[in-house]
Formats: structure tokens, C-alpha cells, sequence
């Protein structure tokens, strides 16, 4: 009988099989995935993994569990480089259990714990607990206890840095998308980001914008056309481009860069979906605003500010691109602290 993903022992990072070497672990869940996952256990390399309560919270928020995994092994094994955490392993006992809370040290929005958990169940060899006191998307306050986890030290340790770095770089991105929801509000207008995103985290940060608020752009190159300046140079013409790409992808919906006010009327008559106003004043976007007269949505982008965000809201354009989010927002500060079993670890949380 074929065991449940669930069923299976987790493989200790940096490890392989018993008589495996470290170097033959093959990718079950793609080349980066660590799990090593193959036909000995007859699985769809889909299914190995992640305990699926936390995979279908992770799918519930539009994530990929396979992907989630897949990202945590490379953190972990990027860590470990196929040794092991030679301080942890050398200065904590191998049966040591203890109680860490992941607990703000800024306020912000969080975004990313449950990748967080997912960091320790590709590490932790045994079963944890884990209490949860806050959701993605939540403002949190300095000092407020995100998420507490019980089990081996070691474990704990060896994935603090790996989770902390994608939990902390993920409630950065929620947390300034947050402060440009914040300076939209009273408007119809939405921040939403770019595809000037880390590679390989393009799906985490661009669902930490959502979890502050925010919505995203095309997530990448074949969901939408964007014709931009160098394609329209290459193409001859911004017309002829848009003609190209609506007679090879009937189906696609296409945004039309432009940096002129006379630029729109022609492109409104190829039947464009979206315009993006690059560089416009605000001035400028309100007279595109009133041209356009809802027969296609407006997207400002360049010379934007959280100080003049409300001021090109207010001309009514639809979104407001901000590359910023993805590729410069600092980290929000959040610490991993081992509790002090003598005082107390506190209840028992859900099993991971």
C-alpha cells in the first residue's frame, strides 16, 4: 500500500537515505527540493512533503504547497551546505525540547508564517507543536507574539535563521504595500506591484502585497502583454505592435505603455485594455483620466511617492504601480526566543 505523504519520516537536511549518499538525493518536488522524493515510495512527486493541514492552508492562500517546499529545502540546504549546524549540534543536547515564539520587534503587517512553518517541517525530525497567534495580514505591534513552536532544540535552531529570513522579508514587503493602501483609502485607486521581484520568490512576495493590501500585477510574462518602449521600436510602431501581439494572442489582455498625452487616443482605438501613464504629472493624469473616460483602465507608474500617492488618486486612475515594494522594502524586524522552560512554556498548540 502506497504511504500517505504524511506517513513518511522526515529526512534530516543535509542527510540522505540511510546507505544514500548526500549527493544522490534527487529533486522529488523539483531540482532545489531536498526531500529527495523518487520512486522508492511510489508517490507522485507532487505529494511529498508538507503535512497537509499546512498545505492546504498555504493552497487557501494561493500559494503552492510543492513550490513552499521547494523554496524551504533550498533555504535550509543553502544553510547547511550537506554538513550540519556544527554550533547547535556541538553546544545542545540531541534530546533537548524547548518552546520559541517568533515575536515582533517592530510594528508592521506580517506576512509569511506559515512559510515559516514550513522551514521547520522540511528540518524538524520530529513531530511540533505550534500555536498560533496571528494571521498573515494581520498589523502587529512591537513586542506582540506572532506564532510559538515546541520541539527539539536543534531543530529549532538550525531553522531559526532560514524562517526568520523569509518571514522578516516577506512582512517588509506586506508592511509598505500596507502604508500605500493606507494613503489610497477614500479612493479607488490600488497599489499593485511589478515583476521586479527576487528571482525564484516572485509567488511569496507578490502574496505578501496582497497580505498589505495591495493586488498584483500579471505574474509574469505569459499571463498578459505589456507593450512597452523597446517593443514598440522594435515593432515599428506602438499600433503595429499592438496589432502583432492581439493577432498572435487573440485571447491575452494587453496594456500599452505610453509617456505622451497624444499617445492614447491611437492606442484607445486599437482597444487596449489598460494604459499605463508613465511618468505623468499628476495634472497629466487627470487630462488622461477625463480623455479615457472609462473606456480602459489607467495605470500610473514613475514619479510616485507614499507623499503624492493621494494626489494622483484623486484624478481617479485605476492603479499605481510601485517596483518598489518587491525590490527595496527593508525587512520588518522579527526575533526567534527560545522561552525559559522554569518559568513556564505555556499550553500545548496544533500539531504540525
Amino acid at each position: 500500500m502506497t504511504p500517505r505523504p504524511d506517513e513518511l519520516p522526515l529526512l534530516q537536511i543535509g542527510f540522505g537515505r540511510p546507505g544514500e549518499a548526500v549527493n544522490g538525493a534527487g529533486g522529488g518536488c523539483g531540482d532545489a527540493c531536498g526531500c529527495g522524493g523518487d520512486d522508492d515510495f511510489g508517490l507522485d512527486p507532487l505529494e511529498c512533503g508538507l503535512d497537509p493541514d499546512l498545505a492546504r492552508l498555504l493552497a487557501d492562500a494561493g500559494l503552492d504547497p510543492v513550490q513552499v517546499e521547494d523554496i524551504a529545502h533550498m533555504a535550509i540546504e543553502e544553510d547547511l551546505d550537506q554538513g550540519v549546524d556544527v554550533t547547535t549540534v556541538a553546544t545542545i543536547p540531541e534530546d533537548a525540547v524547548a518552546t520559541a515564539d517568533f515575536t515582533a520587534r517592530e510594528a508592521g503587517t506580517v506576512a509569511g508564517l506559515r512559510i515559516a512553518e514550513a522551514v521547520l517541517s522540511v528540518v524538524c525530525t520530529e513531530e511540533f507543536e505550534v500555536e498560533r497567534h496571528a494571521e498573515d495580514g494581520d498589523r502587529v505591534t512591537a513586542g506582540q507574539k506572532l506564532l510559538s513552536v515546541r520541539t527539539r532544540v536543534r531543530d529549532l535552531l538550525t531553522a531559526e535563521r532560514s524562517a526568520l529570513n523569509l518571514l522578516c522579508h516577506l512582512s517588509g514587503i506586506a508592511t509598505a504595500t500596507r502604508a500605500w493602501a493606507d494613503a489610497l483609502q477614500g479612493t479607488s485607486a490600488r497599489v499593485r506591484d511589478t515583476r521586479k521581484t527576487t528571482p525564484g520568490l516572485r509567488a511569496l512576495e507578490k502574496y505578501a502585497v496582497r497580505c498589505g493590501g495591495g493586488v498584483n500585477h500579471r505574474m509574469s510574462l505569459s499571463d498578459a502583454a505589456l507593450i512597452k518602449d523597446n517593443h514598440v521600436v522594435a515593432a515599428g510602431g506602438v499600433a503595429r505592435a499592438f496589432r502583432a501581439v492581439r493577432e498572435e494572442f487573440p485571447d491575452v489582455p494587453i496594456e500599452v505603455e505610453v509617456d505622451r498625452l497624444d499617445q492614447i487616443e491611437p492606442v484607445l482605438a486599437e482597444g487596449a485594455d489598460l494604459i499605463l501613464l508613465d511618468n505623468f504629472t499628476p495634472e497629466e493624469t487627470a487630462e488622461a483620466v477625463a480623455l479615457v473616460a472609462g473606456r480602459a483602465k489607467l495605470e500610473s507608474s514613475g514619479r510616485l511617492t507614499l507623499e503624492n500617492a493621494p494626489e494622483y488618486a484623486a484624478t481617479g486612475v485605476d492603479y499605481l504601480a510601485v517596483g518598489s515594494l518587491t525590490h527595496s522594502s527593508p525587512v520588518l524586524d522579527i526575533g526567534l526566543d527560545l522561552r525559559d522552560e522554569e518559568h513556564g512554556a505555556g499550553g500545548a498548540g496544533e500539531r504540525a
